[in-house]
């Protein structure tokens, strides 16, 4: 008796493992590698109460994609490294290099975000007024 209790907890480990297995999220070999964004600064803005500025770098790794997102805030973009494609909701894409710029504004919705390349990386600055503590983005589902 004590061994068909085993057997049978065994037998429910193994169909509750299985099905975790196929619960669980496809490899990440085809998922895009994801953006790093370090913060530089954060600033209250006193002459504005409630909003704040906020300094960001984001590295695209090779081949790196954002979602569809906004920001809720101004953003302005300085590409310091690579090359990134951009593009905003009713807008063109547009391809940006080093010394470049590119705005998005409160109410945009930011629906190409990518490195340019797939063998190297970009690197860019961007400084965002917003609304104090306000995530950094939103996803536009």
């Amino acid at each position: 008796m004590r061994m068909f209790k085993m057997f049978g907890l065994l037998c429910l480990l193994a169909s509750g493992a299985a099905v975790a297995q196929a619960a669980a999220p496809p490899s990440t070999a085809a998922t895009p590698p994801e953006a790093k964004v370090s913060e530089l600064m954060s600033k209250a803005l006193k002459d504005y109460p409630g909003k704040e500025a906020l300094m960001i770098t984001v590295v695209y790794p090779p081949g790196a994609v954002d979602p569809v997102h906004r920001h809720n805030a101004h953003a302005f973009v300085y590409v310091l490294e690579g090359s990134i494609v951009m593009g905003l909701k009713g807008g063109k894409e547009v391809t940006l290099t080093p010394g470049q710029t590119f705005y998005e504004g409160p109410d945009d919705v930011h629906t190409v975000g990518r490195n340019a390349s797939n063998t190297k990386p970009a690197k860019f600055l961007v400084l965002l007024l917003k609304n104090e503590n306000e995530p950094v983005l939103r996803l536009v589902p």
